[in-house]
């Protein structure tokens, strides 16, 4: 196998795919939180965050969502073929000191991220309970897996599987009965907004998973800068975990939001490129 070489390709559901890539540093040095930096033909440089690892195939796994041009190129990259960059480990791994019961939450995409959390946690044996959130039954992905770290429980939007309703939801069923060292969450920001203020109510600890804008993922750029307790943090080399309480939500939101028309016109360009 060639180095950064696509070596396992699966679409998880309507617009999420899972690939392997070939590449033993970054495999056998990865942890769980940690990320990496791609770029393919046209693309933008973008973070991945690792789902997962095999150190004795040297295989690291990532998850990402058809959402923009750069992962729409990535998911038209087939078996075979050779990232033409792959990056990593970068940012600081999860910190699981004296965690020994913990509930990980998830929302959508951010299941991937959580799930080497949940398996990390499980490996220590700590108690797990993991929540994960979809829209609906046909975006649902990482089940099983979480069933074998963790006692999961999913959510769905419209109800069409599981239960009805929100993670926040289920979250606080769980706070009323349990009792936990660490809340960790990841997803979109609104949710993990959601999930800081409910937990904060209870005086439990929560850790984000943060997912700004980034661009170099060194900490040069400034890209993924985030207020974080009155002071300003870069997300690539502070994080991306920080405390969900001292995060400032509302500035981040409005951050991620600034490319947005510029994002949609680029991804349409591409589409009608595409169909020439």
């Amino acid at each position: 196998m060639k180095l950064n070489q696509i070596v396992e390709k699966k679409q998880l559901n309507q617009v999420v795919y899972l690939m392997g890539i070939y590449n033993p540093a970054v495999a056998n040095k990865a942890k769980a939180g940690q990320f990496v930096i791609f770029k393919h033909k046209e693309s933008e440089r973008i973070p991945l965050t690792i789902a997962d690892c095999n150190s004795k195939m040297g295989i690291v796994y990532i998850v990402f969502q058809q959402a923009g041009v750069s992962t729409a190129i990535l998911s038209r990259a087939n078996v075979g073929e050779q990232l033409d960059h792959f990056a990593g480990p970068l940012g600081n791994a999860t910190n699981f000191e004296k965690v020994k019961s913990a509930c990980v939450v998830a929302g959508g995409v951010g299941a991937a991220i959580a799930y080497p959390i949940a398996k990390t946690l499980h490996s220590q044996n700590a108690k797990v309970d993991a929540i994960l959130g979809f829209r609906s039954k046909n975006l649902v992905f990482f089940e099983e897996k979480f069933q074998t770290v963790a006692d999961t429980h999913i959510v769905t939007d419209d109800g069409s599987y599981a239960q009805k309703g929100l993670v926040t939801y289920s979250l606080e069923q769980l706070l009323n009965t349990k009792q936990y060292d660490c809340v960790f969450v990841v997803g979109p920001l609104p949710m993990m907004k959601a999930v800081a203020n409910l937990t904060k109510e209870y005086s439990v600890k929560t850790i984000a998973s943060m997912n700004p804008i980034m661009i170099d993922g060194t900490g040069m750029c400034g890209g993924c800068r985030l207020t974080v307790d009155g002071k300003t943090k870069f997300a690539c080399v502070d994080g991306p975990d920080f405390d969900a309480h001292k995060v400032d939500f509302d500035q981040l939101i409005a951050r991620n939001k600034t490319y947005q028309q510029f994002e949609r016109h680029a991804y349409d360009k591409y589409c009608n490129l595409l169909k020439k």
